[in-house]
């Protein structure tokens, strides 16, 4: 009977790998890493026997915690977004018929109204009868709202300016739902209303914006009487591209004189997207 070999005493020094050097397959590594790279979504995610790794554990577990933040985090304008930009764009402070955050996620009907001091402010403060009158609401991800706005609302702007459209004062509307729309309309009297407002966050992205536009809005109104851009963040909709949609569909809207499934994006009038990447061959 052959006697076992024994290990070079390298091998079994403290803290030394005793098992098979792996081999690493870096044809297969590349291209999962350029699939990785086209999609914040989680695909092929490393396992050890029947469970997720420890470093794929940390990070569902980072990302449930920043989208729990975004859900309940206070928007502060002049902190968040500095007070050089509210200066600059006038921004028009005011609250839904929600008292505090916990009510608004109790009380989805209380974001989509405003309470009698508040429609007093919005009516006194803001500009009455103008083409395009911007809203940013902190919705269920003010994440979405203190990262995307700085960026969206300036190219908004710019873009509408160019059409030569008169815009209403900014409004920023904290514990805000999309049904506030409405009462915009019935106090401002707009053309079209534009709604930048937080998306319900996941385990993708917490910062995701959402533009919801209308013509006329007004009370009774529902998602039907809406169009929407979505999904604005970096990877998803860049602010950039969200604007020129944003700005065609409102022009859109005027030319149509309603808002909702009868209105269809101009796609051939904006540039195309930068094609992706190619995926190598397996």
């Amino acid at each position: 009977m052959t006697k076992p070999q024994s290990k070079p005493p390298a091998q079994l020094a403290l803290g030394a790998d005793t098992g098979p050097t792996p081999v690493v397959d870096t044809e297969r590594e590349s291209m999962l890493a350029a699939i990785r790279a086209r999609t914040p979504a989680r695909l092929m995610l490393a396992r050890q026997g029947g469970s997720y790794t420890t470093r794929v554990q940390v990070g569902l577990r980072q990302d449930h915690a920043a989208a729990m933040d975004a859900v309940w985090r206070e928007v502060v304008p002049q902190a968040d977004w500095g007070a050089a930009f509210c200066t600059q764009w006038q921004i028009l402070e005011t609250t839904s018929a929600a008292a505090t955050k916990e009510e608004y996620v109790r009380r989805p009907d209380l974001g989509r109204i405003f309470s009698a001091a508040a429609a007093t402010d919005v009516a006194a403060g803001g500009l009455a009868g103008a083409d395009l009158q911007i809203v940013v609401g902190d919705g269920l991800s003010a994440s979405a709202a203190v990262r995307q706005v700085p960026v969206l609302l300036p190219l908004v702007a710019e873009l509408a300016q160019a059409q030569q459209w008169s815009l209403g004062r900014p409004i920023f509307v904290r514990y805000c739902r999309v049904g506030i729309l409405n009462a915009i309309g019935e106090l401002l009297k707009p053309r079209v209303v534009v709604l930048l407002i937080g998306e319900r966050p996941g385990l993708q992205t917490a910062e995701s914006l959402s533009a919801y536009l209308a013509f006329r809005p007004t009370t009774g109104h529902t998602d039907a009487q809406r169009n929407v851009v979505s999904n604005i963040h970096a990877a998803g909709t860049p602010p950039a591209r969200a604007a020129e949609r944003i700005v065609a569909l409102a022009a859109e809207m005027m030319r149509c004189s309603t808002s909702g499934p009868a209105v269809k994006e101009k796609i051939s009038t904006l540039p195309a997207p930068a094609p992706a990447a190619r995926l190598p061959h397996p």
